[in-house]
């Protein structure tokens, strides 16, 4: 797995407002531009990152069950959403509030949301046969939480420019949102879990991610997403409930003390900080055969989980439980994922993931 756009570019709206738009301009120096003045560092990331998403996802069922999936998982989601919503932050910097954004906002996040909650509720009650399904736009389904919470994070956007300590701040609200449980509405408890992240990519400038490439720390970073690998193997079949990793629930839900709710997750904190930099050390600075492909990363995100789920109702799960068939979806996984972020899926999915509504928009 995924943020609202930051420049004014032409282009779909759903794209632009998801981790598409270029950041405001910088004084340090920058790569070279690809096509359209776009950075290629972003569609890099956000190609690697979705791919990321969805091979994790395509793990879900085997996460209680194998030591070898979980502790993959593990290293996967320790930083593979903080990273996507720092750069959600960095490619909304430019957000004031203005009519053509909000416009752009509503058309590009929230119609999709709409879109694949009544999509995903419909198929998996006629397609997947799941028994009848109840069409909610309060409790999202799967991926669509992210939308939602793009959308509110979005919108905020200008209130963190008037907050003097914004990373802090959004870390307190984020600690104290383990105090209580804010249920399944609109998934709030994700919104203000991950907020942190979001506020500290609005802070961050072009010339962060240019020092995070400077040669000594690349090598750093990838000493540490290697060592981060045993790590994991010997940490996540430890940890009790895995729900830890899902940033959503309070210390009650976890069946844990305050204290060690509280101790948890500054330590994921932490770690995904730690990570989330090292992942971007690594990403490439030019343009690569998925570049283009990062510029997709909406449909890659919203259709590859009703592939999911025909996976699950068709027992691939069971049929593939052993290491050779995990290696084996893991790779299906990572092409399903490249194939959803091609232009051919883009031409036929484009009115459900980028409906052209102008003439329904003021």
């Amino acid at each position: 797995m995924t943020s609202p756009m930051g420049g004014e570019i032409p282009g779909p709206a759903s794209e632009r407002a998801v981790l598409t738009a270029p950041p405001a301009p910088e004084r340090s120096a920058a790569p070279a531009p690809g096509r359209g003045g776009r950075d290629p560092f972003f569609d890099n990331a956000k190609f690697l990152l979705l791919v990321l998403v969805v091979c994790a996802h395509f793990w879900a069922d085997w996460i209680n069950h194998s030591d070898a999936v979980r502790s993959a998982a593990a290293w996967v989601y320790s930083f593979h959403m903080p990273a996507f919503i720092v750069l959600s932050g960095y490619l909304s910097r430019s957000y004031t509030g203005r009519p053509d954004q909000v416009k752009r906002l509503i058309t590009g996040v929230l119609v999709p949301y709409l879109i694949f909650e009544t999509l995903y509720a419909l198929v998996r009650q006629y397609v997947l046969d799941e028994g009848e399904i109840d069409i909610t736009i309060l409790q999202p389904w799967f991926v669509c939480w992210f939308l939602v919470a793009l959308f509110i994070w979005r919108i905020t956007t200008p209130v963190w420019r008037a907050v003097r300590w914004p990373v802090a701040v959004a870390v307190v609200i984020s600690m104290l949102s383990g105090l209580t449980s804010n249920g399944n509405i609109l998934q709030f408890a994700r919104v203000l879990q991950f907020l942190p992240f979001f506020v500290l990519g609005l802070q961050l400038r072009r010339e962060h991610f240019e020092w995070l490439r400077s040669r000594n720390i690349r090598v750093v970073s990838a000493v540490v997403m290697c060592l981060a690998l045993p790590f994991s193997y010997l940490a996540a079949p430890r940890l009790n409930d895995w729900e830890w990793f899902s940033w959503r629930h309070d210390y009650t839900e976890l069946h844990v003390s305050l204290s060690f709710w509280f101790f948890m997750r500054i330590a994921l904190f932490v770690a995904a900080a730690v990570m989330t930099a090292a992942f971007f050390s690594l990403v490439p600075n030019r343009r690569t055969w998925f570049t283009v492909m990062g510029t997709r990363t909406m449909y890659a995100l919203l259709l590859h989980p009703l592939l999911y789920r025909a996976a699950v109702d068709a027992g691939v799960y069971d049929r593939l439980d052993s290491p050779w068939g995990k290696l084996a979806l893991t790779a299906v996984a990572a092409v399903v994922a490249v194939v959803l972020m091609t232009a051919v899926v883009q031409r036929i999915f484009r009115p459900l993931v980028e409906p052209r509504l102008q003439r329904l928009m003021a």
